[in-house]
């Protein structure tokens, strides 16, 4: 299913293609309202059991069945995008998370904006600091989803690694606990985890959708992991006073 060309807005991004992998969830459902309501063509990815979440955007968008870390039908639904938006999702123990944004890399046009999304567990560089607190969290959360076969955390690393490497135009957003609720606009960000900045660590889970959208137009975050909080929330909002003072 497509949309209609007399339903686009008549702008730069109705122009352009944008491809939403894992399009189904909670995370890719916001991709697709904040892409929509930009003008650009959606095409999805999500499992054939998933599709019918889908049904409220009804004629809009096209969605492609299959398991996002299935090569062939990634390479089908990235094919013409300008931007991929990938949820990093590390479910199983056989490396969904890693060879998913494998397959988007490799067969994603060439200049191709590539936006993937993980959570704060994940270290950049030397410059991420975290609590003893939380990774004994994260490592105690690891284990027990590996053991239950249900969620590999670790992939998540994986693919990031992968994600790093790469010579491609990416863009990986660590994301922190995230809740519903009306949008609060688009979130702060810092390069490191274990800035005051993220303090509050919560963030309205359409916001994260929103920055990962707007990453498509922002080539200074080309190359960059930042790790984002919401713009209301606590710690950002002191970190902007002092930033004024």
């Amino acid at each position: 299913m497509t949309s209609s060309e007399n339903s686009r807005p008549a702008t730069e991004a109705a122009r352009q293609r944008v491809c939403i992998v894992g399009i189904s969830g909670k995370l890719g459902q916001y991709l697709t309202a904040h892409a929509l309501e930009r003008g650009y063509e959606v095409v999805g990815v999500c499992r054939p059991q998933s599709v019918a979440k889908l049904d409220h955007f009804g004629d809009r968008i096209t969605v492609i069945p299959g398991e996002t870390s299935d090569r062939s039908v990634i390479e089908r639904a990235v094919a013409g995008c300008t931007a991929v938006l990938t949820v990093l999702a590390p479910w199983g123990v056989r490396d969904y998370s890693s060879r998913t944004a494998q397959a988007v890399m490799d067969f994603a046009p060439d200049g191709a904006r590539l936006i993937f999304s993980c959570g704060w567990h994940v270290r950049a560089s030397a410059a991420d600091v975290y609590s003893r607190r939380f990774l004994a969290t994260v490592a105690i959360a690891s284990w027990l989803a590996k053991a239950m076969r249900a969620v590999d955390i670790a992939d998540q690393t994986r693919a990031a690694e992968q994600i790093f490497a790469s010579d491609t135009r990416w863009t990986l957003v660590r994301g922190s606990d995230l809740e519903e609720g009306e949008s609060e606009g688009l979130p702060a960000w810092s390069p490191a985890v274990g800035s005051p900045l993220l303090e509050s660590n919560l963030t309205r889970r359409t916001d994260f959708a929103l920055f990962m959208v707007e990453a498509i137009t922002n080539d200074a975050l080309i190359g960059q992991a930042p790790a984002i909080v919401g713009c209301r929330s606590e710690s950002a909002l002191g970190h902007a006073s002092s930033a004024r003072a």
